[in-house]
């Protein structure tokens, strides 16, 4: 913070005249990007900057490209914030660019605790509006996604992640299966979900995080913030977690948007949760590379059982009748009673504690935050000690990759869920998507 305390009264002072700088605080979460809230000369803003140079390797485009996009957006009436300028090396602040705070409720819980009633019709609003930017108005650097070639991209990252994952081979082999035609590209937002949308009174505020932008399929947007992990909870309302999918469609088709095929729909629901599965993988990767040394990136590194589950109750459908019907298998016994010496288990649910009664309590801001993921790290080791749980089986995942076996085959469905089952209990016990599904598989 004492950098930014020294660098950014000169940027400031350049891109929106003379001011003091005051409040300057580190916010929460933020899975890819560090953010800053601050104020300068009665104005409320935020800087969005990369939490490292190699942190940025390998994207298609940087953050004057994605700020550029961000203005064009907002020239075109979508609610993107404001940016007021765009950070360049002689800043010494690295990469980034600074916007307008909008003071409005980001956490997907405050909003769907109590959502106002215009929201899943603004949200089907604003994605129309965002596909309907001109393409004179964006950026030229903003890559088009050839649907087949990102699909095989995702199979190459998943088997030099391993390729022993069978549940995403699942995916991945059913969306080789499933491929749709080209659609006419449009400008997809790429992340549009709770957690990049700002609510107040009124509705939709603002929308945020366009890093992952490009030209592809509408149906993409459409599909990605009703996967099961970005409705927080909300399982019974699928338009996420606000609402029902034909208000949400009807709203966006009523604002001009295109006609919404179903199974388009549904293709892109099964390709981005294959899509984060991968990319919780990824953050892994990220760490063990040391890019982003964050105890934040492990953490998400484990949420890909989420994704796995997801997975499962996206495509049991494929199976037959009698394989839905089927028993699962049990799980692996549990240990006994511990006895003896202190049994690693043991010692590491000693720090967790001691880190909740004496640390946490003293933390402020992303010290906090950091302070909670470091405890739901050590809670996955706790569990995954307990259960000694693994996902991973190379032979199966290569043999649904090949299409040699497939959810036709007794007994493959109820293994998949009880592993699914199993994993997601270690990784993440409280995602909502686990009591279902367990419910719904007699688990």
């Amino acid at each position: 913070m004492s950098d930014l305390s020294t660098l950014l009264p000169p940027f400031m002072m350049r891109v929106a005249g003379a001011g003091d700088l005051s409040n300057l605080t580190r916010l929460s979460g933020g899975a890819n990007m560090e953010s800053w809230a601050f104020d300068w000369g009665g104005g409320a803003y935020v800087l969005r900057r990369a939490p490292s140079a190699e942190y940025m390797e390998g994207r298609p485009y940087g953050h004057p490209v994605e700020a550029a996009l961000v203005r064009a957006a907002h020239a075109g009436g979508v609610k993107a914030p404001e940016v007021i300028g765009v950070l360049s090396d002689s800043d010494g602040m690295g990469t980034g660019y600074v916007m307008r705070r909008v003071i409005a409720e980001v956490s997907p819980a405050k909003i769907l605790a109590s959502p106002p009633p215009s929201l899943v019709a603004d949200l089907g609003r604003e994605l129309a509006l965002i596909h309907a930017l001109p393409r004179a108005a964006i950026p030229a650097e903003i890559p088009v996604m050839d649907t087949a070639a990102a699909l095989a991209e995702l199979k190459a990252r998943f088997l030099s992640y391993g390729g022993d994952r069978p549940a995403i081979a699942l995916a991945v082999k059913w969306c080789e299966d499933h491929l749709p035609e080209p659609a006419d590209p449009v400008l997809v937002h790429g992340d549009y979900r709770m957690g990049n949308v700002m609510v107040d009174a009124d509705g939709l505020a603002a929308v945020l995080d366009w890093e992952l932008a490009h030209l592809g399929d509408a149906h993409e947007d459409l599909a990605f913030g009703c996967m099961t992990v970005w409705r927080f909870g909300m399982l019974d309302k699928p338009a996420f977690g606000v609402g029902s999918l034909d208000d949400y469609f009807a709203a966006y088709e009523a604002a001009g948007g295109r006609p919404v095929d179903r199974d388009r729909f549904k293709y892109w629901l099964v390709y981005r949760t294959l899509w984060w599965a991968l990319g919780c993988l990824q953050m892994g990767q990220a760490w063990r590379s040391g890019a982003d040394t964050t105890v934040e990136r492990v953490v998400v590194g484990r949420r890909t059982a989420e994704q796995e589950l997801d997975i499962i109750r996206l495509l049991e459908d494929g199976a037959p009748a009698a394989e839905r019907a089927a028993p699962l298998p049990p799980s692996p016994a549990a240990a006994g009673a511990p006895v003896g010496e202190p049994t690693t288990q043991e010692m590491v649910q000693a720090v967790r504690d001691w880190l909740g009664e004496a640390i946490k309590p003293q933390a402020e801001g992303h010290g906090k935050f950091q302070v909670a993921v470091a405890m739901n790290a050590l809670g996955i080791v706790m569990r995954d000690l307990g259960a000694g749980i693994r996902a991973e089986d190379k032979a199966l995942a290569g043999d649904i990759l090949a299409g040699r076996v497939t959810l036709a085959k007794p007994g493959l469905l109820a293994r998949l869920r009880r592993a699914a089952l199993d994993k997601c209990a270690v990784d993440s016990p409280k995602y909502a998507a686990l009591a279902a599904a367990r419910a719904a598989w007699n688990g």
